[in-house]
C-alpha cells in the first residue's frame, strides 16, 4: 500500500470523526447549556434556590428550606417554628441539624427513642406555647421525610399565634391574618394537606436573621 493511499484512507476516517466531534461540541457544549441557562432565567426564583430576603434586602435563607430559628435560653421568642429538623434528631430530642445535611432521623413508629423524644418535645412545645400537651399537633414533635420541610400544619401555626403576637407587640388577629395569607391549600385541590410556609411567615412579621442585623 502506497503512502498516498494510506494518507487518503486516514483522512477519510478522520474527517467524519472531526465533524462529529465538532457537531457534538456545538450541540452539547454550547447549545444544551445555553438552553438550560435560558430555561433557568424563565423560572429565575426556582433556579436560584428561591432566595428569601427580609425587608432590608438581606437574604436570610430559602423559602424551600426549613431552618428552625433559635433564641437564647430565657429570651423572648418572636419566631414561628418549623418542624423538628431531623439530621441530628436521633441523638438529641431538641437538636437543630445543619440544613445542608437534609436528612431524616430514620426513627420509625416502633422506636422507643422516637417515643421518648416525642414526649419530651410535646412537653417543651406545650410549655413554650402555654397550652395543654394534648393540643400539640403531631407535626410539632416529629420531622418530615427530608428533615428540612419549611411547612407546618395550620394547626401548629395557630398554636403559636398568641406567643408570637405578644412578643412582637402585635394583635393576635393581625398575626392570624398573616398565617392565613401564607397558608397554601392541597396541591391541585386534592394532593397533600394545607400547609403554612414558616420562613415566609417570619419574614412577613418583619423578623430579621441575627446575621443580617
Amino acid at each position: 500500500m502506497s503512502l498516498v493511499t494510506l494518507r487518503r484512507g486516514l483522512l477519510a476516517q478522520l474527517r467524519p470523526a472531526v465533524v462529529v466531534l465538532a457537531a457534538l461540541t456545538v450541540v452539547l457544549g454550547i447549545g444544551y447549556p445555553a438552553v438550560v441557562w435560558l430555561a433557568g432565567r424563565a423560572v429565575h426564583e426556582q433556579s436560584e434556590g428561591s432566595a428569601l430576603a427580609d425587608a432590608n434586602g438581606c437574604v436570610i435563607g430559602s423559602s424551600l428550606i426549613g431552618v428552625d430559628p433559635q433564641v437564647e435560653a430565657g429570651q423572648p421568642d418572636p419566631y414561628f417554628h418549623t418542624r423538628v429538623t431531623g439530621a441530628a434528631a436521633a441523638d438529641d430530642a431538641f437538636a437543630v441539624s445543619d440544613p445542608a445535611a437534609a436528612l431524616p432521623s430514620n426513627l420509625g413508629p416502633s422506636s422507643d427513642t422516637l417515643a421518648k423524644f416525642v414526649a419530651q418535645r410535646r412537653a417543651a412545645v406545650a410549655a413554650r406555647e402555654q397550652v395543654d400537651p394534648s393540643l400539640v399537633p403531631t407535626d410539632a414533635v416529629t420531622g418530615s421525610g427530608s428533615g428540612i420541610d419549611p411547612h407546618i400544619s395550620p394547626e401548629y401555626a395557630q398554636l403559636q399565634v398568641a406567643r408570637v403576637a405578644e412578643v412582637n407587640g402585635l394583635s393576635e388577629q393581625h398575626v392570624l391574618d398573616l398565617v392565613h395569607r401564607h397558608t397554601d391549600g392541597a396541591t391541585a385541590g386534592f394532593l397533600g394537606a394545607a400547609r403554612v410556609n414558616v420562613p415566609e411567615l417570619n419574614v412577613a412579621l418583619g423578623l430579621t436573621a441575627p446575621t443580617c442585623q
